[in-house]
């Protein structure tokens, strides 16, 4: 090779590398990539925490373990359908507990749930308080007679 030809392809080199035509088309630079979405669809880009993952999928993902949750969005759908559902039954099937009448003996009422004993005080001696279809009631155990009455159903779902 002379001492031409040598110089020739030296400075070429040098003007090819300096010029950034070695380095490939704009924005190719391995350490700057180009804005965009890396490969992955426009519309699936956007998605968090699914990656490459097709649209149905990644619903079929997201609802997988579902049954356990309570949006806010379902709150009011909630809210109506059982306010319909508890106004349509409130007094229908229930009997009717007024104070100094008997509890009809095939009534069997339980202990009052954990729940409502907040706030409540004790009951009058000799008598205890029981649970039965929406009222808590208290009462005598020995002749069932009612001393008070409180009606649950009626009063969730005053208007």
């Amino acid at each position: 090779m002379t001492p031409l030809t040598r110089f020739a392809l030296t400075a070429t080199l040098l003007m090819t590398a300096a010029s950034g035509i070695a380095q490939g088309p704009p924005g190719r630079d391995p350490y700057n990539p180009p804005p965009g979405h890396g490969g992955v669809p426009p519309g699936q880009a956007k998605k968090q925490g699914y990656g490459n993952m097709p649209p149905g999928q990644a619903k079929k993902y997201d609802r997988q373990n579902d049954n356990w949750r309570f949006r806010d969005e379902d709150r009011d759908h909630f809210y109506s359908h059982y306010r319909r559902d508890a106004d349509r039954w409130r007094g229908k099937k229930r009997p009717k507990f007024a104070r100094g009448y008997a509890i009809p003996q095939g009534y069997y009422i339980r202990p009052v749930p954990r729940s409502y004993w907040q706030g409540v005080p004790p009951p009058p001696p000799g008598y205890q308080y029981g649970y039965y279809d929406g009222y808590v009631v208290s009462y005598d155990p020995t002749t069932r007679i009612i001393a008070d009455v409180l009606d649950l159903v009626s009063a969730a779902t005053q208007r």
